[in-house]
């Protein structure tokens, strides 16, 4: 009896022991996603100090990758940067509509100076949306700094995949995003400045919206409203130039698009919003 006792303890040792090892194994896993097995041997003694406990690097059952990436930046460990310019392949998951993922993570990548991407991939399928993109780049995303700028959409990375030095793989959660727009409140007056850009705006809180365009302008009205998914709800075009006009937004309307139908450089001067 005492033998059988014995065994299946011992059993049971191995068991947890192997539960645990495949715990700090997954932790392991994603560091060496960021360095090579190399730097990692070197500094490993390093490295179970820095990442003690590993149950500080966990967050709902998974590794928090972006902790990861942040604590061996910190420490010198998370090498970006190549050794001449490269084409860089930065590759987008998640469970998101297409058009609301492409406009944060689009937005997102020109704060970040990104601008000149060109789009390799899109696959939607029944549970997940994937788009790649490629640029000619100096360095690899800082994951630390995208995530900081994800943040001010409500949207945070849950998982990267390091395939190579210039192929990275990113999982995004945005169960809680929206656009980081300006968002217009009734009886509050908004001035848009010159931009190369279109103007986006949160409509969501107003119900009428006049806008006045300066003398200096050769306005002709580009206006596109979307849902909160940024699914196209309306589109005013307006083929002559406009000096006012005054919108009905439409309901289930979040956000408005407001552009010039030929050319953004017609507006040379500011737009006064009047929302009620």
């Amino acid at each position: 009896m005492v033998k059988i006792l014995f065994i299946f303890l011992l059993f049971y040792t191995f068991v947890l022991g192997d539960e645990i090892h495949q715990g700090d194994s997954l932790l392991t896993q994603k560091i060496k996603t960021f360095i090579k097995e190399s730097a990692y041997q070197q500094n490993k003694a390093f490295i179970d100090i820095i990442f003690s406990p590993n149950s500080n690097f966990y967050t709902q059952n998974r590794v928090d990758v972006v902790k990861v990436a942040q604590t061996l930046k910190d420490n010198g460990l998370l090498n970006l940067f190549f050794n001449k310019p490269q084409e860089l392949k930065l590759t987008f998951k998640t469970a998101a509509s297409p058009q609301f993922f492409v406009k944060i993570m689009g937005d997102s990548l020109g704060n970040m100076g990104y601008y000149r991407y060109v789009t390799t991939e899109s696959n939607l399928s029944s549970s997940q949306f994937t788009w790649s993109v490629v640029l000619n780049s100096e360095y690899a995303t800082d994951p630390v700094i995208l995530q900081k700028e994800l943040y001010k959409s409500g949207c945070k990375i849950t998982d990267i995949q390091k395939n190579s030095a210039t192929d990275w793989e990113y999982t995004i959660d945005l169960s809680n995003a929206t656009l980081a727009v300006n968002t217009l409140k009734g009886g509050t007056e908004f001035e848009l400045k010159r931009s190369l850009n279109p103007h986006w705006l949160d409509v969501s809180a107003v119900k009428t919206l006049k806008i006045t365009s300066s003398s200096k302008n050769t306005w002709y009205p580009h206006i596109v409203y979307y849902d909160a998914s940024l699914n196209l709800l309306e589109v005013i075009k307006q083929d002559e130039k406009t000096a006012n006009m005054m919108l009905e937004i439409p309901t289930h309307a979040k956000y408005i698009k407001i552009s010039d139908l030929y050319s953004l450089k017609n507006i040379k001067d500011d737009l006064l919003l009047s929302p009620n």
